[in-house]
Formats: C-alpha cells, structure tokens, sequence
C-alpha cells in the first residue's frame, strides 16, 4: 500500500517499501520544500509526477549511476569536445537550464518538471545544493543538465541539447571535474540507453543506499528542524571556467 505523507516533519518510509509496479513508487504527498528535498536525495528518493498528480516519490530497483572516472568519451564525442567550439560554465543560468529541460520534447505529451519543482530547485540552487553545468555554441545555449550534489555525489535530474552531443559536453565535464577532486557518483536514476552508452550501469538499489549511508552518514528516521546538507566536494567553478573546449 502507498504511503500518505504530511507536510510536517519531512519523514519517509523505508525505501524497501517501494512498489515494484510502477517501479521504486514509494509514497505520495509530503512537500518540495528544501527540508524535504534534502531529506529525499540523501535517502536516494526523488521526486517525479505531474500537474495533476500529488507529489510522488520515487527509489526505483535497479538504479542507474555513473562512477565519473569510468565515463566513456567515444572517438566521435572526443572530437566534438576538441573541435566542437563549446564554451562550459556552471551554475550562470540555472534558470535557463530547468526551463530547457521542462520544455516538450517530440513524442512526449507535456513535462514532469512543473512550475512548483521549478520553483523548488531554485529555492535549492539559491541555499547552494542545486547546480547547473551549461553548454553554450556561438554565444547561445545549446545544452545542459541540472541536479543536486551533496558530498561525493551528484543526483542528476534532467538533461536537454539543442546542439548535437551538447549535453554529453556537460556531463563529459562534470564527471571528469567530480572524479579530479574525489567525486564518487552520479546518480542518473533510471536506465537508459543515452546514458548507458557513455558508461553509466544498473545496481541494486541496496548498493546505491550502502554508498550513500557510507558517504553522506546515516539519516536519522526524521529531519530535524531546519536545513543543514554536505556541500559537494568539488568545485563548480572548476567546470565554471569560461573557455572553450579545446583539450
């Protein structure tokens, strides 16, 4: 049965629970205030439903995750980073970056990426738990992806191009910046083809929980008041550079 969250105190049910169809639906109701968010990712659930849904939440099994030293760059991709003439920043247009992604892509009928998760990730980005890594071609947005890093791990949420291979410039960079400054993992949730073919993999979700009580400590069963997390353990500036992409 699902659980029915209140909006006070952020509290969630063992991932365990998790219904196994739809996969990893674990609850429903609670907030998207930073309390709760926080609470969530660091218990490896996320957000995910429509406008006219409640707020659900999800931990699905398997779970896809990226370790970033084992990110895979093609030959074909290589020479996009060498000769693409891309220019990466991090954390410049946050703003424009969910807007991409929460735009309608073909074949799918609206977005999951609501006005009110809009306006809940920027309340993160604004607290320094969000960031954006962007991909800019001939002065213009070209490609992104946006989530949440505490400590060693980043917990991606959506990634958009409007340029050929724009979004894999963003990744290709975050993962090669979290891996020189003791990045552990990136979390990309759930499996897809895009992403397993730059050398993300499925786990069990048991593990994905063991890595995150190993790095981010246990959580205890309810948050205490107010909002404390682990700042990432890399810098963003590093990837914030305003340069091309010549290496």
């Amino acid at each position: 049965m699902l659980s029915w969250l209140p909006e006070h105190p952020p509290r969630f049910p063992p991932v365990s629970t998790a219904l196994r169809e739809p996969d990893g639906l674990l609850a429903a109701g609670g907030a998207l205030s930073p309390d709760w968010l926080l609470a969530a990712y660091r218990r490896g659930i996320f957000p995910w439903y429509s406008d006219d849904q409640p707020i659900l939440w999800w931990s699905p099994d398997p779970r896809m995750v990226l370790l970033p030293e084992a990110i895979r760059v093609r030959r074909s991709l290589g020479k996009r980073l060498r000769h693409g003439g891309f220019t990466v920043t991090a954390d410049r247009a946050f703003g424009a970056v969910v807007e991409a992604c929460a735009a309608p892509r073909q074949g799918q009928p609206g977005s999951w990426i609501t006005d009110e998760m809009r306006d809940a990730y920027g309340r993160l980005h604004t607290l320094g738990a969000a960031h954006s890594v962007e991909v800019w071609h001939e002065g213009r947005l070209a490609g992104g992806l946006y989530g949440v890093a505490l400590g060693p791990v980043f917990f991606g949420e959506s990634m958009f191009t409007r340029v050929p291979d724009a979004s894999k410039v963003a990744l290709v960079h975050l993962a090669r910046t979290m891996a020189a400054a003791g990045g552990r993992l990136i979390d990309c949730q759930m499996h897809t083809p895009h992403l397993a073919s730059l050398g993300a993999r499925d786990i069990a979700r048991a593990e994905f929980i063991g890595y995150l009580e190993e790095w981010l400590g246990k959580p205890p069963p309810v948050e205490p008041g107010g909002v404390a997390f682990t700042p990432a353990c890399w810098s963003f500036e590093a990837i914030g550079e305003q340069r091309s992409v010549h290496q």
